[in-house]
């Protein structure tokens, strides 16, 4: 995701990390990864039990209500995830000139939107 090889420190970004592996190889810090996981989590459980609701036969309309909870959920993780990116990787990626990280971003921005 984030281009390049590295794992840096900005001087407002110097406390506590969780350390990512990214699929080219390096590591980078981000601060948000266990609350990430969490989020994740909780959405994984509660999409569980709106599988349990269905399987129960329960009313289409709690079913709905539910998946609604669900969607926010995810939602809201991603927008940590954008957050944290934008940080972090993009601020980096500036810094560095890194279009590529700039246009992966722009990639994954479009497809969330849609």
């Amino acid at each position: 995701m984030c281009g390049n090889d590295h794992t840096h420190s900005h001087d407002k970004h110097s406390h506590d990390h969780d350390t990512l592996s990214h699929e080219n190889g390096h590591s980078h810090a981000h601060k948000q990864t266990k609350a990430v996981l969490d989020r994740l989590a909780r959405a994984i459980g509660h999409l569980s039990a709106v599988r349990g609701m269905v399987e129960q036969g329960r009313d289409c309309a709690e079913v709905l209500i539910q998946l609604a909870a669900v969607r926010s959920a995810i939602n809201s993780t991603c927008e940590v995830i954008l957050k944290d990116h934008l940080e972090h990787c993009i601020i980096d990626a500036i810094d560095t000139g890194d279009r590529n990280a700039l246009e992966e971003l722009n990639r994954a921005v479009e497809m969330l939107i849609k």
